[in-house]
């Protein structure tokens, strides 16, 4: 059933583009409906900017305090899919791409999809998973534990960052 909707999307959603350019083209004219479409992507290519600058000093902040910065990631993918959707001509896409840099809407997408989502840190440091338990357990699923004895790893003597090479 899932599969159905992509291609209804893909079909779609150009088709319902070309009708928003059709109707705001007979309202606004030739030349306001061009304007528009520049602005909106002039708009989020400055939002984009922005937003993303910002994102960044939060990233840098979190990891600094050795924070796992899982919804700041997660705002950011949704601010670059906000931008990119700014920058595509339409309106549809346009009031989606708008709505995408309020926090508020990214919660509300972020509540929706983000039970799929695991966000998992370097070398398995720790891992961020939405959840909406205020107990913060993650929901079913396997879970593999492994003491020390049960994974270990030999150096690589020929690696530049081994402590063999570093002494030489």
């Amino acid at each position: 059933m899932r599969l159905f909707i992509v291609p209804l999307i893909l079909l779609g959603l150009p088709l319902a583009e070309i009708a928003g350019f059709v109707v705001v083209g007979r309202a606004l004219g030739l030349w306001a409906t061009l304007g528009l479409v520049i602005l909106t992507a002039v708009a989020g290519a400055l939002l984009l900017r922005s937003q993303g600058l910002h994102i960044l000093r939060q990233l840098s902040a979190e990891s600094r305090e050795g924070r796992l910065p899982g919804e700041t990631l997660v705002d950011a993918a949704m601010i670059v899919v906000a931008g990119i959707l700014l920058l595509l001509p339409g309106f549809i896409t346009d009031i989606i791409g708008l709505a995408l840099f309020i926090p508020f809407v990214r919660r509300l997408v972020w509540s929706a999809i983000g039970r799929h989502i695991v966000i998992v840190g370097p070398s398995g440091g720790g891992s961020y998973r939405h959840t909406r338990e205020p107990s913060g357990k993650v929901g079913p699923g396997p879970v593999v534990d492994l003491d020390e004895e049960d994974y270990t790893r030999d150096p690589n003597s020929s690696s530049p960052w081994s402590r063999q090479k570093r002494e030489e």
